[in-house]
């Protein structure tokens, strides 16, 4: 009787041990579901803060990068915009009221009769470029509207003139085109799938952003550090960097965010250090009154942007960084991507 007993007992502990092995399985899997579900990440900013090469970083590291017939559109814009930038920059001397070279002359005042590269206009950019009146005007750019990866491009105007010319990595991370409507990114990181959105960032195309808020899992907002003494194309009496300010206050206490973590990057801080040295901050931030290198001035503006954006109920992640530094931006997603999973396990109760 008393063998008999034991055995019942034994069957009864086993089949509530397999009772309890079931449950967790059971809980396993419905967290590996939940994990499975598509992430969200919106990238948000103002317009040149560098949001669109976020998502170009992204492309190259988890996706199968530029194939060739994205390359070729590349390189028509790239072509086209090195015509634009000559043009913007001959404007400026002349308002400027910037002296140039007198052999140089003539191929100023014909390069506006151009509208495409050929070998003629591509002949005057390069003798143009050499001026010293031309990079003087580049080094006040802050004064008139022109895109900061324009000396990247002129620099290598010989080499984007060719007839075979096919855009590398770098110039496609370099290349501007403003983002207008919606973009998507699909990728898979850690056996997770992402959703990566990019929203034009001019104040025409923000109206948009609200129909993207919902099921966001994190937000990752682009700073252009850089643009602390620049104004807006949209409204030449707002300074860029201040603008940035405003408009991360807004987005990131907006309902949809509140308990949502947030990356802030503080992208273009190559140029930032260049500048830091000759521009005092002071022409963003009138009582600025800290030394002037950078790393108060970086502290400074950190600060205040966690003022506005910190709460109890999310972590904001502050990163200084170069949005065209392949290198640079692996460490910045290998957070986001640290950060999701942990929101991810919150989500399920496991942390």
């Amino acid at each position: 009787m008393g063998n008999i007993s034991h055995k019942k007992k034994l069957k009864k502990e086993k089949l509530k041990e397999q009772t309890l092995n079931n449950m967790i399985n059971l809980r396993m899997e419905k967290q590996n579901e939940k994990l499975k579900k598509t992430i969200k990440i919106i990238t948000l900013g103002t317009g040149e803060s560098g949001k669109s090469t976020f998502l170009k970083q992204l492309s190259l590291l988890y996706s199968k990068g530029f194939e060739k017939s994205s390359r070729e559109v590349y390189a028509t814009t790239i072509q086209n915009n090195l015509i634009i930038y000559m043009k913007i920059l001959l404007r400026a001397i002349e308002e400027l009221g910037i002296k140039i070279r007198q052999e140089n002359t003539q191929y100023s005042k014909s390069f506006f009769s151009f509208d495409d590269l050929t070998t003629q206009s591509l002949k005057a950019i390069i003798q143009l470029w050499s001026d010293p009146g031309l990079k003087e005007a580049y080094e006040r750019r802050a004064e008139f509207q022109l895109p900061d990866m324009s000396q990247y491009f002129l620099d290598s105007a010989e080499r984007i003139g060719k007839n075979d010319y096919l855009p590398t990595d770098q110039d496609i991370l370099n290349c501007r085109i403003p983002t207008t409507g919606v973009n998507e990114l699909h990728i898979v990181v850690d056996d997770l799938p992402w959703t990566v959105v990019d929203v034009g960032g001019q104040r025409s195309e923000r109206r948009k952003w609200m129909h993207q808020f919902d099921g966001v899992s994190l937000v990752v907002y682009v700073v252009a550090l850089s643009e602390y003494d620049q104004q807006l194309f949209e409204d030449q009496t707002v300074n860029r960097l201040l603008e940035s300010l405003d408009l991360f206050a807004k987005t990131i206490n907006n309902g949809c965010f509140e308990n949502k973590n947030c990356v802030v990057l503080f992208n273009k801080v190559d140029i930032f250090k260049k500048k830091i040295r000759k521009v005092p901050l002071t022409k963003c931030f009138l009582h600025y009154t800290w030394e002037n290198d950078y790393q108060s001035t970086c502290k400074y503006i950190q600060e205040k942007f966690d003022k506005i954006g910190r709460n109890k109920k999310r972590v904001i992640f502050y990163h200084f960084t170069c949005a065209t530094d392949t290198e640079s931006m692996r460490g910045v997603f290998d957070v986001v991507s640290s950060t999701i999973l942990q929101n991810q396990l919150n989500v399920g109760g496991y942390l």
